[in-house]
């Protein structure tokens, strides 16, 4: 599995020095992006072709092979076996590579190199359109962007210590004809991805960007960490079945003698049948309720902020709860879900999403009616009466399941009418 920090923006403003910086101190595998459209002018080059003659360089792909290696902490780039490092930042090659990494079928086969030399590692990779193109779902994606004047100082200061002969006037027109280029571009244009983080340079130097670049990448990684930690379900052990039933019989002898809870219509549950209950949410506590007095195992749904909290999120995993972000179309949890209802087990889900939401005039969900209808389980809506106060009553009441296989699941209408019948039937379930 890769981790891919993808950075964007136009010449000069600091991608490549900044990139090599992280690379080094986070090790992440640096792949220079900018240097595969070099190649290929190289060779273009090389061979006598210019840059008018779009045919004969779209046919020189077939003769490229373009690889990098770290030798001694330093990115080599080679062109068909040869280092071609130091030759593809020459003067000739600097002119034409915009023009050259315009061609489309140039960036569609650069494209597939460059996601070929990411394939199976942590990489940070920066250019014009990686963020938007070649890894539209990177992990991280920044933008950054500085002053025509102090980008094109930066890049004639650079330039000057690689031993090139580029005036600054060539520099300045160099720059504004790239600029030009990269974002009127058929493919590939250089543009803002919407999730990505805009860091403006002008003012900041190397080390404050740095620092800025690496505090997102490592709250980037921390989060992917935690997601798969609440995500990853334990495996299936005997030691779990023991602690589940243990921590279950404990939680229901502690709600009955708190809430004095009460079960009625359970018997419409069948067994060896999959279901997806659904019920009203009043309080934190509803959904545990639910989990442990109904007879069958329910696997439930629940935010995934909740299990920030270690106990929660032991809990979570003691009982096959399913994290799910918010707000998103979260296909781990969606695939979750679907398996349980495939292996015939019970799912549960609030579709108001959020506590009171009825009250609250929130929007009510369609993931529950949108599994049902892609699965045929059927729906058992449930109604939770109670307000959860210590030595009061609270009733569980099971309604009569839902047959969704009277909907026909190719109209578009019918999630908005299946989610209306299971709200009506979990409001009347509560009077």
């Amino acid at each position: 599995m890769s981790f891919v920090v993808a950075i964007d923006g136009p010449a000069g403003t600091g991608k490549g020095t900044i990139t090599s910086l992280i690379s080094k101190e986070m090790g992440l595998v640096n792949i220079d992006t900018g240097a595969t459209y070099r190649c290929v002018a190289l060779y273009a080059i090389r061979n006598n072709i210019k840059i008018e003659e779009k045919e004969k360089i779209i046919a020189s792909l077939d003769n490229i092979k373009i690889d990098m290696k770290n030798e001694k902490g330093k990115q080599k780039v080679y062109l068909n076996g040869e280092d071609v490092t130091s030759e593809i930042r020459n003067k000739d090659v600097t002119l034409i590579v915009s023009q050259v990494s315009s061609i489309v079928e140039v960036r569609t086969k650069m494209v597939e190199v460059q996601r070929n030399l990411a394939k199976g590692k942590d990489v940070i990779m920066e250019g014009r359109d990686i963020t938007t193109v070649v890894f539209p779902n990177a992990d991280v994606k920044i933008y950054m962007d500085a002053d025509e004047e102090e980008r094109v100082n930066r890049r004639y200061k650079e330039l000057q210590q690689k031993g090139s002969d580029m005036t600054y006037e060539e520099v300045l027109k160099n720059i504004q004809i790239r600029d030009k280029n990269d974002k009127e571009k058929e493919v590939g244009a250089l543009k803002i991805a919407k999730d990505a983080i805009v860091i403006d340079t002008t003012k900041k130097s190397i080390k404050q960007v740095k620092n800025e670049v690496k505090k997102i990448i490592k709250d980037k990684q921390k989060e992917i960490q935690h997601r798969i930690k609440v995500y990853t379900p334990r495996p299936d052990t005997k030691w779990k079945h023991f602690v589940y039933k243990i921590t279950r019989v404990f939680l229901k002898l502690l709600y009955r003698m708190a809430y004095r809870v009460e079960k009625v219509g359970e018997e419409n549950i069948e067994d060896n049948k999959p279901y997806i209950i659904c019920a009203n949410h009043i309080n934190y506590l509803d959904a545990a309720a639910i989990v442990i007095f109904t007879k069958r195992k329910v696997y439930f749904v629940g935010k995934e902020d909740l299990c920030r909290i270690k106990i929660i999120n032991w809990l979570a995993h003691v009982f096959d709860c399913i994290p799910i972000k918010r707000n998103t179309q979260d296909l781990d949890a969606m695939k979750r879900c679907l398996k349980v209802l495939k292996e015939n087990e019970v799912l549960g889900i609030f579709p108001e999403g959020t506590r009171n939401g009825m009250a609250k005039g929130a929007e009510v969900k369609n993931g529950a009616s949108f599994m049902a209808l892609r699965t045929g389980s059927p729906i058992i809506p449930v109604g939770i009466k109670g307000s959860f106060k210590p030595f009061t009553k609270v009733t569980i009441n099971y309604g009569k399941p839902i047959d969704v296989t009277k909907y026909d699941k190719n109209d578009k209408n019918s999630l908005d009418k299946l989610t209306k019948e299971v709200m009506e039937n979990i409001v009347e379930l509560t009077k």
